[in-house]
């Protein structure tokens, strides 16, 4: 088991004169990045989960496919039950 690297540290002052090409650079890499002040972890920044999205709908299209008439009768009997 290897032991993971740290994340790198930013502090706030240079996190504020750079804030908008950090939140790309951590997008563009996937790698989450620790703002400090005075030296003491405060946040950290993460790209999101684009997977992960609140939107329920849609999220499925075009993963299907009609095979065959859906509109058919069957070759087999079948019953229903109650």
């Amino acid at each position: 088991m290897t032991i993971p690297d740290p994340l790198p540290e930013i502090p706030a002052g240079e996190f504020k004169a750079h804030c908008l090409k950090l939140m790309d650079q951590v997008a563009t890499s996937r790698t989450a990045l620790v703002v400090t002040k005075r030296g003491r972890p405060m946040v950290r920044i993460a790209p999101v989960d684009q997977a992960a999205s609140s939107d329920c709908f849609g999220y499925m299209q075009g993963t299907g496919a009609i095979k065959g008439d859906a509109l058919a009768p069957l070759d087999v009997p079948w019953e229903a039950h109650d």
